[in-house]
């Protein structure tokens, strides 16, 4: 099978080589670090059958956040983490999306545009929710930005998780949301649009965008997604997905690179064959800026707020609601140590092999 480390390590040097200094040092670690994943650059360690004698070597991840191999069981290990903030109620997704006429100020000044396409969304939902007619309480909001289409293209939007209802200050209540609605749609689109043309407006980029796209509509969606545990499990594969996995790779040959898609409309699958160049650009322009935070909470989940969770988890009345998460959460993957296991299974006779030593790293130890 054709992973993205092996396409990386087949292409990658001409394009570093092509590109130079106009790479960013994040492009160039990212390249650096999937390349390097387990392999013996990484250091690992060595494994022996006391049956057969079988050697095996397990070297170290990279632990880049944009390598395909590295957020396998991440998602199981961040979801056992978010106990605290569950609420027994039904979830919503809401996904807020740039119009395309931003996509190349987005592109050029990340950072900035991501920040703000952060804190204009959260915000118009927060005030959009504390109308009484909708929710009229504080709501909780889990976000994570994606990038990505599904072939690649260049498409920055969030994803909130929202638990179906708000909590009143005034009156120590839980303000539950109508069964499957949560908020208009088309007027949240409105504020998001507005708070995002006013926040840009206090920043140099303002002049960068066409006018015209302060008066197209703006694309926001809501879906309910479920309750509880089903609720974060629909989350948790957003917060790893990487901008293309290694199931959908089919093969990298003649400089080529093909992979598979499936539209969101149809739901049917489709290829697509890019240049191995034009396929590691599309791949590099997602991946996020050093230190930039994909995932904030806001609302009741945000560190303010947080202590006010048990008693809103009381008000609930959630006895029976516990004990499903507690049994949700016993099946859950336990978190990989960080120490070396003393047996893993022979690959040849499939008896436990001892951990003989520990390989060094011959270049950077993971962070």
């Amino acid at each position: 099978m054709t992973t993205l480390a092996d396409i990386v390590r087949q292409y990658g040097p001409a394009y570093e080589e092509k590109y130079g200094d106009r790479l960013l040092p994040s492009h160039r670690r990212t390249l650096r670090d999937i390349a390097q994943c387990r392999t013996p650059v990484m250091g690992g360690h060595v494994y022996q059958c006391a049956d057969c004698g079988e050697t095996h070597y397990q070297y170290h991840s990279c632990q880049n956040r944009h390598c395909p191999q590295c957020q396998h069981q991440l998602g199981e290990q961040w979801l056992a983490r978010q106990r605290d903030l569950l609420l027994p109620v039904p979830y919503f997704m809401v996904t807020f999306t740039l119009p395309a006429a931003l996509h190349e100020v987005a592109r050029q000044h990340q950072k900035a545009v991501y920040n703000i396409l952060f804190r204009t969304s959260a915000e118009a939902l927060q005030q959009l929710a504390q109308d009484p007619r909708y929710v009229g309480g504080q709501i909780g909001m889990v976000g994570v930005l994606h990038t990505w289409g599904r072939n690649l293209s260049y498409h920055p939007h969030v994803h909130y998780l929202v638990p179906g209802g708000g909590w009143s200050k005034s009156d120590g209540q839980w303000r539950p949301a109508r069964r499957n609605f949560f908020v208009p749609v088309k007027a949240l689109s409105v504020l998001f649009r507005a708070k995002f043309r006013d926040a840009l407006r206090q920043t140099n980029l303002f002049d960068q965008v066409p006018a015209a796209v302060w008066q197209q509509d703006w694309v926001v969606h809501c879906q309910p997604v479920g309750k509880g545990v089903g609720a974060l499990k629909y989350l948790a594969p957003y917060i790893f997905r990487v901008a293309i996995s290694n199931r959908r790779i089919l093969k990298a040959t003649n400089g080529n690179v093909t992979f598979r898609y499936q539209t969101t409309d149809t739901g049917r699958w489709h290829t697509c064959t890019l240049a191995a160049e034009e396929f590691l650009r599309r791949f590099l322009q997602h991946v996020l800026p050093k230190g930039f935070v994909k995932v904030r909470y806001y609302g009741l989940f945000s560190p303010s707020w947080r202590q006010h969770l048990s008693l809103i988890r009381a008000s609930l009345t959630v006895t029976a609601a516990t004990d499903d998460l507690d049994a949700a959460l016993a099946t859950l993957a336990h978190p990989v140590s960080a120490l070396p296991v003393t047996t893993i299974p022979c690959p040849h006779c499939g008896q436990p092999m001892q951990w003989v030593k520990r390989l060094r790293p011959s270049a950077r130890c993971p962070p």
